[in-house]
């Protein structure tokens, strides 16, 4: 500042000269450097010379430290990042321990269903309830809502059996476990093919959908007599062969190779939930029952028993369970109950993942009390299935194959003939009879 004060006077005269110089001027300043020749070509002013040169020295420097702070920032952006990265990669494990308390429930307005929901969300799971309208499931959210749960309820519109295997994979999303209780409704006793189109069509798709999802656990709920032909069970074939198609649908989840549970109920319409105070739940293994009665509630605490650890779903890992009550039967744990239970498969060996048993007195309830006892006989395997992938060989076990044609035709219906076709036809009729 000093140097451009101590120049202002020249510089005030120098302003006022005649601009004859001014080509000699630009001459010169083609030897200049770049800098000063571009000052000189610019003005013919020294004190803007001066000026000019100061600023771009000011703007170098400037240049400069931005180009600092921008490494800087980059630096810190690139530990940002990196920190980012650490923090996804250790909440991984954890998201991924979370969506194991995830379940889908398919047919979750129904009687089993609905007290499903709610007892698996008692125990803290997180329920992805499948309906086909949400505007019917008024019922079943203000039951969660009484329970100050309904943050634990998500419901998703699907229909099983409208649509599209894709879509049923989108509506699991990331449960890594599925509960099936849906049935065709006896309401509808004139739908032929009902059985046919819901325990087993709509069924089979969601056992599909669930494979390609790699679900750790299925717990489909089917009915007594499914497999063996008794009084009073044999009366539900009445409704257009239904045991015959829940049958199917057994045959399609042992087949598929998740690990299941299939849970064969006794006749729930008449039982309350009161039923459990003087009926103690008995379990038994497949084809022991043709009859017996069971409340829906008990069914859906099963449900959520086998649910609840990791060790409940070994003890009934591949089972078909049997379930009735009776007021003569001892109330004991359901945990030692599934225990009792052959399964129908080899267990594979747990995961690395797989949480270990919470204590050793749960996994010792596991176990039979008693010591002496012998161990279940070896499973043995049904003809419909091979050991090595469980694919069906044969075809279907079930002693209701007469059932069989009760589903919607696979061609069209045939065409009225035309008048000459039909009267020849009935006059061949008659000379045959003749």
């Amino acid at each position: 500042m000093d140097t451009i004060v101590f120049l202002s006077p020249p510089l005030l005269l120098m302003s006022h000269r005649p601009h004859a110089s001014s080509s000699a001027y630009t001459t010169a300043s083609r030897h200049l450097p770049p800098l000063a020749a571009a000052a000189a070509s610019s003005s013919s002013s020294p004190r803007l010379l001066i000026k000019q040169q100061m600023s771009s020295s000011i703007i170098g420097n400037n240049h400069s430290t931005r180009q600092r702070s921008l490494l800087l920032s980059s630096r810190a952006s690139a530990a940002s990042s990196a920190s980012t990265a650490t923090a996804a990669a250790a909440l991984a494990p954890a998201q991924k321990e979370r969506e194991k308390d995830v379940v889908f429930v398919a047919g979750a307005t129904g009687r089993v269903g609905s007290r499903a929901v709610r007892e698996l969300i008692k125990l803290g799971f997180r329920v992805r309830a499948a309906v086909r309208n949400a505007q019917r499931a008024t019922s079943l959210v203000q039951s969660v809502q009484q329970l100050k749960l309904e943050a634990q309820l998500e419901l998703v519109e699907c229909d099983l059996e409208k649509q599209a295997q894709e879509g049923i994979v989108s509506a699991i999303g990331h449960a890594s476990l599925v509960v099936c209780s849906i049935g065709a409704s006896e309401k509808e006793i004139l739908d032929v093919t009902g059985p046919y189109r819901i325990d087993y069509m709509a069924t089979n798709k969601l056992v599909q959908a669930a494979s390609a999802a790699k679900v750790e656990h299925f717990i489909l709920v089917t009915s007594l007599g499914t497999n063996k032909i008794g009084f009073p069970a044999f009366l539900l074939n009445l409704f257009w062969g239904v045991l015959y198609w829940k049958r199917r649908a057994e045959e399609a989840l042992i087949a598929s190779g998740i690990p299941y549970t299939i849970i064969r109920p006794g006749g729930m319409e008449r039982p309350t939930d009161a039923f459990k105070e003087t009926h103690n739940l008995v379990l038994a293994p497949e084809d022991t029952y043709v009859g017996g009665q069971v409340s829906n509630l008990q069914v859906a605490e099963l449900i959520g028993c086998i649910m609840a650890t990791n060790s409940n779903r070994r003890a009934a890992y591949c089972k078909i369970v049997e379930a009735v009550a009776e007021t003569t039967a001892p109330l004991l744990p359901m945990e030692q109950l599934l225990s009792t239970i052959p399964s129908k498969r080899e267990r594979e060996p747990p995961a690395a993942d797989d949480e270990p048993p919470e204590d050793e007195t749960e996994a010792a309830e596991v176990k039979p009390s008693d010591p002496k006892q012998p161990e279940p006989p070896a499973p043995v395997a049904e003809p419909s299935e091979t050991r090595t992938g469980g694919k069906a060989a044969e075809p279907t076990l079930s002693p209701y194959t007469a059932y069989e044609a009760l589903k919607p035709p696979s061609s069209p219906s045939p065409k009225q003939s035309s008048s000459k076709a039909s009267q020849a036809q009935a006059q061949q009729m008659q000379e045959t009879a003749s």
